[in-house]
């Protein structure tokens, strides 16, 4: 059985793609800082006659990605698939947001995601064989006042992927770049942004739905995929929209709706 290895993986758009990829017979390496979360999907996932390998780990921690990959190589562990799922956004102007959480957006969306990117993908060119999706957001495609970093770092994703999909054209390896919108996860609730306009009246997709998204477009090799039709025609639209319009338009979205 192929092994695919899949991060921020106890909950969530994470939660699911493992779920898709153990009925389908893959065996799975799950990462997520929570150790009791990760043993209850792992008992879960068993079910499926595959075998689950969790780590708990804080990929925020620069040494983290190192780590991960030194460990499933000393376990002769070989990945077949990575996804990058992992990440987390704060709500909040930019002046005013701690160091920390600035900084652990960077580590988390950006830093670990390329380290890992980097350690596992010569394998797999080698071997001719491999997928890997980092999963982004439509906020990767326009600017996002209140969350300015979290967007930002979201559009490198969407720049990073689609740059090392062309570099591995013809190489056996593909890469895709997975873009959900709003979508009901823990994420709303940790980014403090549960009562803005675009989850309080815009509403947001089903977690299920989203993977199952996600998983699809990693299997026909898509370079980049955005979940949902409305989500797609947003993404679209901000390139022709001015840039300003754009931004003040994602702002009033981002902005909490006044009880």
């Amino acid at each position: 059985m192929a092994t695919v290895l899949i991060t921020g993986a106890s909950g969530g758009i994470g939660y699911e793609l493992a779920e898709l990829f153990a009925r389908d017979h893959f065996n799975l390496v799950l990462v997520a800082r929570s150790r009791d979360k990760l043993t209850q999907v792992a008992v879960e996932f068993q079910a499926y006659g595959v075998n689950v390998k969790t780590i708990p780990l804080d990929l925020c921690d620069p040494s983290a990605p190192k780590f991960l990959f030194d460990q499933l190589q000393t376990e002769n562990i070989a990945v077949d698939i990575l996804i990058n799922n992992a990440g987390f956004g704060a709500f909040g102007e930019f002046s005013q947001m701690p160091e920390s959480e600035i900084l652990g957006q960077i580590d988390l969306n950006i830093r670990a995601l390329t380290e890992l990117t980097r350690l596992f993908l010569p394998a797999m060119i080698e071997g001719k064989n491999g997928r890997i999706m980092n999963v982004a957001s439509t906020a990767g495609f326009l600017p996002g006042p209140l969350m300015a970093v979290y967007y930002a770092t979201k559009a490198y994703v969407v720049s990073f992927s689609a740059a090392i999909a062309n570099e591995g054209r013809g190489s056996g390896v593909t890469v895709t770049c997975f873009c959900p919108g709003a979508t009901h996860t823990g994420f709303a609730n940790r980014a403090g942004i549960g009562q803005s306009r675009l989850f309080s009246r815009f509403g947001a997709m089903n977690a299920e739905r989203v993977a199952l998204d996600g998983y699809r477009a990693l299997m026909k090799g898509r370079t980049l995929a955005i979940s949902g039709a409305q989500n797609w025609l947003i993404a679209q639209s901000t390139r022709f929209a001015p840039r300003t319009m754009v931004t003040a338009i994602s702002r009033w979205v981002a902005e909490r709706v006044q009880a």
